[in-house]
Order: C-alpha cells, then structure tokens, then sequence
C-alpha cells in the first residue's frame, strides 16, 4: 500500500478558516492540520500569517480556552502547562494565559478528591497512595494534594 497524496482541492487559507470556524487552534497544531490535508509548507505558512494577521488565529486566545477546559475536567496546573508545552504552544503564552485565567488550584485539587473519592478519607497507606497518585496524574503539586486530602478527611 503506498501513500499518495493528494492535492487540495481548495486554498490553505480557505481550509485554515473552516477549521478556525469550528474552534480555536494554536499555530502549530493548525499547521500539523494543513500538512496532513496535503498542503506544502510555504502555502501552510501563508495561511497561518493571513489568520494570524486578521486575529482568526491566536495562541493566547487558544491557551485560555484550553485552560478552561482542562479545568472544567479538574486538571491541575502542571497537567496543563504540560499538555499546552505538547501543542507547542509558547512559555510566556502559557504564562500569561494562566495569569488571565486565575484558578485556586488548591480548591480545585479539593473538589477533584472529593468528585472521584466521594468524600472519603484513605482508609490504609495503600489506597492513601492511590489517592495520592490520581492527583499527581491530574497535575496538582503535592501541596495542593495534601491539602484536598487533609481537608477530605474533616
């Protein structure tokens, strides 16, 4: 089976902005988007400075939206810098994202214990550990899951 690619049957700049129109999209995963429908790198780069330009396409706007998303789902801080760093999206820009979106990560590392152990307080260092682990894998520090699991147990 080989591959063959095909060529478009509409501009970058066209394609850009239907899946703009969708939703948001940060400059490097728009551009991964446009490569795999088959557009060459200097058309995809056309496309990307034309949205960039007329404010279609804006990675601070994107940043945040995933930022509230990721926290509605009940990540933690360092999940999302972490998944935003994966979409290459900038440092400072992430920063300032999460300047321009405040969370009290403690609260929310709270909430997140007591959404998926249902108030419960560990019963053993086993499940303690457990516990620990899902809230090192939603993102949170160890101070925010001390916290939410302290604050679980009254």
């Amino acid at each position: 089976m080989s591959f063959v690619q095909r060529t478009p049957s509409i501009s970058s700049i066209e394609s850009a902005m239907q899946l703009l129109s969708r939703r948001d999209h940060g400059r490097y995963e728009l551009s991964q988007k446009l490569l795999l429908k088959g557009y060459d790198e200097c058309s995809i780069e056309q496309a990307i400075e034309f949205c960039g330009e007329h404010n279609y396409l804006d990675d601070l706007r994107y940043a945040r939206s995933q930022i509230r998303q990721a926290v509605y789902k009940g990540h933690g801080e360092r999940r999302i810098k972490q998944e935003l760093m994966h979409k290459r999206v900038d440092e400072s820009t992430i920063e300032q994202a999460l300047e321009e979106e405040p969370q009290d990560w403690f609260e929310l590392a709270k909430k997140t214990a007591a959404k998926k152990f249902k108030g419960q307080k560990a019963r053993d260092a086993k499940e303690y550990a457990k516990q620990v682990r899902f809230l090192q894998y939603k993102g949170f520090s160890f101070d925010q899951i001390s916290y939410a699991l302290e604050e679980q147990a009254d």
